[in-house]
């Protein structure tokens, strides 16, 4: 009797499957919250790679929630018509035409972009933004800088630049029921009327406390937080993080990651990861592996 050896394509792909089946256990019926942007955004093959994954998650019965940026994207769009772009502590002064401009690009063609790929990969995805069903109700963002001369803290007007104070998730509770996946762009209503842009990573964050997530996933151009060898940090609490940020291996544009990170795990997040989004399906690797792919932030 001739006996044939197994593809060792085939068993590879079978013990991967053993390895994520405790995984899709334990997060069946769980809420992630997903913030997508920078570079993973504007490469066609990762973001079907990303629409794949999303369509996984909700077929193995987690609930995905897409919260995407677009920083990048409104800036071209503000330089084609002619408006120049302000920064003060790396966000956008925004003014009622510039406001305007962001909810276009955020709202209309970024947001329909990500269904339309969420589509195209089997999926059913519904694009809102926090206007929909008072999703976020936003309030102008305050900041302050010194004065060059005095040197004395001065309030620096941001102009419809916003943050969150509350969050209603009835909507998305709904769309998950219906099987729908939410696809968020980051724009909110104050209680003022004005419409407000809110920072995607800080928008995701909120929506993810509210929801009571089980995993908050910020998606970057980094493959996460690293000591200062470059070695990736795998595992931190906040105590870990705030000795980090003193001796100054956490600095400049990952402070206020991992602090988002932090706000989301002590509002009820029971984790929170930092992952490359350029990596193909790091996502997956992060939930359905045991080695994981990011930096894992919890309590």
């Amino acid at each position: 009797m001739t006996s044939h050896a197994p593809d060792p394509a085939m068993l590879a792909k079978a013990e991967t499957l053993t390895e994520a089946l405790p995984y899709l256990q334990r997060y069946a019926g769980k809420t992630f919250v997903v913030k997508y942007g920078g570079h993973a955004m504007g490469d066609p093959e990762l973001a079907r790679d990303f629409a794949e994954d999303i369509v996984l998650l909700k077929a193995v019965g987690i609930n995905p929630v897409v919260v995407h940026g677009g920083g990048p994207q409104i800036g071209a769009m503000l330089k084609r018509l002619g408006v120049e772009s302000r920064f003060v502590g790396g966000l956008r002064v925004t003014d009622a035409a510039t406001a305007e401009v962001a909810e276009m690009v955020l709202a209309g063609k970024i947001n329909k972009e990500i269904v339309a790929w969420i589509a195209d990969a089997g999926g059913r995805a519904v694009g809102i933004s926090g206007k929909d069903a008072r999703l976020v109700t936003a309030e102008q963002v305050r900041r302050t800088q010194p004065d060059p001369n005095s040197g004395i803290e001065r309030h620096v007007d941001l102009g419809f630049v916003g943050e969150p104070v509350a969050v209603d998730p009835a909507i998305l509770q709904l769309l998950a029921r219906d099987n729908v996946i939410p696809v968020v762009a980051p724009v909110a209503l104050g209680a003022d009327g004005h419409t407000y842009n809110i920072n995607a990573d800080t928008m995701a964050g909120a929506i993810a406390g509210a929801l009571g997530a089980a995993r908050f996933f910020l998606l970057t151009d980094v493959a996460g937080v690293l000591d200062k060898a470059g070695n990736l940090l795998t595992d931190l609490d906040p105590a870990g993080i705030a000795a980090l940020k003193a001796d100054g291996t956490i600095s400049g544009g990952m402070i206020p990651k991992v602090e988002t990170c932090v706000a989301a795990v002590d509002a009820g997040v029971d984790a929170a990861v930092i992952l490359d989004g350029r990596v193909p399906h790091a996502m997956l690797l992060e939930i359905f592996t045991q080695q994981g792919a990011g930096t894992l932030v919890h309590r």
